[in-house]
């Protein structure tokens, strides 16, 4: 039975849902909490930022055991801070995010392209996808036929990556940035959809859309789509 106030009520059960946000590099900051603003303003987003694990993975060339522990830390944190949900913005260290999930289950937890991986499944045959950090691409695309392998899909995948964009944007020239990953897309417009490896790459869908014209789907839109039907259904 719906309540006479039930549209106020799940307002008011949205608004006591805080949700955390850990990202690896500012980068990724703007874009995701935009993504909120424009489609769950209700929720409480809260940001953690541990800007030393991207340039430590570079410079290690592997995930450490020092940087799992590191990420369950952060994810204990997040739960210790009243989360209901976590989102990982850091697409280069799946197994860390993975441990960091065990470390405060049942609490909800996405890695980035989890909920991004998982629309595309459901639809496309020959999917694209573009990075603009090198280190993310060989995980991604492991975790990518991970599920498809899981889930019993036939699909190919082509990855590309847009090598520049991300300095451009750290550089503030984020038109610079959204053009090189257009370039990228350009090489892909065989695909079925697209996906933007990247939480910083949701700014460059609107320059692909203007030549591009199937699915382009981003990890922001996907994760804050899966992040509501759990938590709310």
């Amino acid at each position: 039975m719906v309540p006479e106030n039930g549209g106020r009520l799940d307002l008011l059960v949205t608004k006591n849902l805080r949700i955390a946000l850990i990202h690896a590099t500012p980068l990724a900051v703007q874009p995701v909490n935009e993504a909120f603003a424009a489609d769950w303003p209700e929720a409480t987003v809260c940001n953690l930022l541990e800007d030393s694990l991207a340039p430590d993975l570079a410079r290690a060339g592997q995930l450490m055991p020092a940087m799992i522990t590191r990420f369950e830390r952060l994810a204990g944190y997040a739960r210790d801070c009243g989360a209901n949900g976590i989102l990982f913005t850091c697409s280069a260290f799946g197994p860390a995010i993975e441990s960091a999930a065990k470390s405060v289950a049942p609490l909800l937890t996405l890695k980035p392209n989890e909920a991004m991986f998982r629309d595309a499944l459901k639809t496309y045959k020959h999917v694209g996808m573009i990075a603009t950090f090198a280190a993310s691409l060989p995980p991604m695309e492991r975790e990518f036929h991970h599920m498809a392998e899981q889930a019993g899909i036939d699909v190919k995948l082509e990855s590309v990556l847009a090598a520049g964009a991300m300095e451009a944007l750290a550089d503030g020239h984020a038109e610079r940035h959204n053009q090189m990953i257009a370039d990228a897309a350009r090489t892909l417009v065989h695909c079925d959809a697209l996906m933007l490896a990247q939480f910083s790459m949701a700014q460059a869908k609107t320059d692909i859309s203007r030549f591009y014209e199937r699915p382009v789907l981003t990890s922001p839109a996907s994760a804050i789509a899966a992040l509501k039907q759990g938590l709310l259904g």
